[in-house]
């Protein structure tokens, strides 16, 4: 009934204030008055505002510029991922998926385990056929006949090993003596060697089943931990695989969730008009086998009541936990043993109350410890940022160090080279002066010292010419 942030800036940017009467041509008539309400502009609606708005849509392209019809298909289908993507849940840890998944493959294995147990035993049954009534367990007569290989090897000192196997020191002591008195017919080595090797397939398949069924208890208690509680993992994980998604489920009825898994029986008794079946899946829980006989179809139908209510808590609640789930289980054991001993059950209101309070506990703790790994993680994050950070700077310096370097050095090498070359311009000279003096006394006399020089020799001419006159 609020009205949508958007559409009221729309209406309030599209209609001036002078303008509030204007009809409004509005698809929906909540809206329409919702509108009303907050804007206090009228609304008209019917069906010449449907068609209208038809109209809009199919022409919507040709009538706002700019938009194509391949755009305006493209935003359509935009519009439609990110809506299917809204309703799938993005919460890695709460898939169902897996659930459905794991309870078919151990479904699966608990058939191929069983069928190749029994080649196993048929095949080591012609060399020794006494195993078979003094082991009866699939699995530990796989590793008993990998163990033992050619019963005629079979000696006292081979009694430890077979104990550790059994657990029981009679069952080995039994074994042994056996194998000594035994009707087998003799084997060959070959025939010894697939043997093992086939066991020892079979032994491997029952490892994995059993850390597949951990894989599954863990998925449970993530998913739904309510449902498991109540009813078990196992049954609860096929209540899940046979309706399809834990959100299937909580949308079945409680007379529905009652005879899951037996729809067969069901349509029988429908065409044949005889008595429908009184339980389908739930009938693996340990309370309809604890039930007396006459009072199986109660509980049945009390189990399957409590098994939607966990069901629906484990979907939409949004942090699950399993205090409802235990909440309900000694609903219907209270309850069980109200069939039989007459004592009156407490009454649901009272349960639930105190199942609120202590999961709003719960769930306060949960998401303490949320935010402390969430601390821990923000701070981590940025420690490993900071890291990044200053190795950045470090290898930032170190370049800047090293360029500086490289002009420094490039300087030493300049000032080198100046100093170098007047030290050769001195050395020059020092090397040279030898020549240097040689040059000077060739050097011509200065002018002066040419008129001292030159006189006499005129005066001696002069004086010459002068006694020839």
């Amino acid at each position: 009934g609020v009205l949508h942030e958007d559409l009221r800036l729309l209406l309030d940017t599209a209609l001036p204030p002078k303008r509030k009467k204007v009809l409004l041509g509005v698809g929906d008539a909540k809206m329409g008055a919702a509108v009303l309400e907050e804007l206090g502009v009228q609304c008209q609606t019917g069906g010449v505002v449907a068609e209208l708005m038809r109209g809009i849509r199919l022409h919507f392209p040709a009538l706002v510029r700019g938009l194509t019809a391949q755009s305006a298909a493209k935003a359509q289908l935009g519009l439609g991922h990110s809506y299917s993507r809204a309703k799938v849940k993005f919460n890695v840890h709460r898939v169902d998926n897996m659930i459905i998944q794991s309870i078919s493959l151990l479904d699966q294995l608990d058939k191929d385990i069983n069928t190749f147990s029994m080649r196993v035993r048929e095949w080591y049954g012609y060399h020794f056929p006494e195993l078979i009534k003094i082991v009866p367990e699939n699995s530990m007569y796989c590793r008993v006949a990998k163990f033992i290989g050619n019963r005629r090897e079979l000696s006292e000192e081979s009694l430890e090993g077979l104990e550790e196997i059994v657990m029981d020191s009679a069952k080995a002591q039994a074994i042994l003596e056996a194998s000594r008195s035994s009707m087998g017919m003799d084997i060959s080595p070959l025939d010894l060697i697939n043997i093992e090797s086939f066991s020892r397939r079979v032994i491997s398949l029952s490892e994995y089943r059993k850390g597949l069924q951990e894989y599954l208890r863990s998925k449970m208690s993530q998913v739904a931990p309510s449902l498991s509680a109540l009813i078990g993992e196992v049954v609860g994980a096929r209540l899940i695989s046979h309706a399809g998604s834990l959100t299937n489920l909580a949308k079945y009825p409680a007379s529905t969730v009652q005879i899951l898994g037996a729809e067969k029986a069901l349509f029988r008794a429908l065409k044949t008009r005889g008595n429908t079946p009184k339980y389908g899946l739930i009938f693996h829980s340990t309370f309809i086998g604890r039930a007396a006989a006459k009072n199986k179809g109660r509980i049945s139908r009390y189990l399957a009541n409590k098994c939607t209510i966990a069901s629906r808590i484990d979907c939409f609640s949004e942090v699950p936990t399993s205090v409802f789930g235990d909440k309900l289980r000694e609903q219907v054991e209270e309850r069980l043993a109200f069939y039989e001993t007459g004592e009156p059950p407490r009454k649901n209101l009272e349960v639930m109350k105190e199942a609120v309070v202590e999961a709003n506990e719960v769930v306060a703790e949960v998401k303490r410890r949320q935010e402390k790994k969430e601390k821990k993680r923000k701070k981590r994050e940025k420690r490993r940022l900071e890291a990044l950070a200053a190795a950045a700077e470090e290898t930032a310096e170190n370049s800047v160090m090293e360029t500086e370097e490289n002009d420094v050095g490039a300087k030493k090498k300049k000032k080198k080279k100046k100093q170098q070359q007047p030290e050769e311009s001195e050395a020059e000279p020092e090397e040279n002066g030898v020549e240097e003096e040689e040059e000077e006394e060739e050097e011509p006399l200065p002018k002066k010292k040419r008129k001292i020089l030159v006189e006499p020799e005129q005066q001696e001419e002069e004086e010459k010419k002068k006694k020839k006159k």
